[in-house]
């Protein structure tokens, strides 16, 4: 059979003495399926001091879309423990979810 490069969307990466799990080509995917590959980039997924609340004047997102890509970024954790918060966090409002005021 060879040996294992793909399983359930994670690239593995076998070397002597290690093996190396990423999601590098599920991320492209994703940013690609989604429309954000010009998105800016950032160190950190996001601060633990904002706050969040519910949005009642902000312009209505698509929840069909919106939660498809929770449903993507929750199945990225597998790999990228370091976005869970931020994740979890957009998840709360995948009810009504709407654009912020700054866009």
């Amino acid at each position: 059979m060879g040996e294992l490069s793909f399983f359930l969307g994670l690239q593995v990466k076998q070397s002597k003495d290690d093996i190396f799990l990423s999601q590098s080509k599920y991320c492209k995917e994703i940013l690609k399926k989604f429309e954000m590959e010009k998105c800016k980039e950032a160190t950190t997924p996001m601060s633990t001091s904002c706050y969040f609340d519910v949005d009642l004047v902000g312009a209505i997102v698509d929840q069909t879309k919106y939660k498809g890509l929770i449903g993507s970024f929750l199945y990225l954790t597998a790999s990228k423990s370091d976005i869970i918060f931020a994740v979890c966090l957009c998840a709360r409002f995948q009810s009504n979810p709407k654009l912020p005021r700054e866009y």
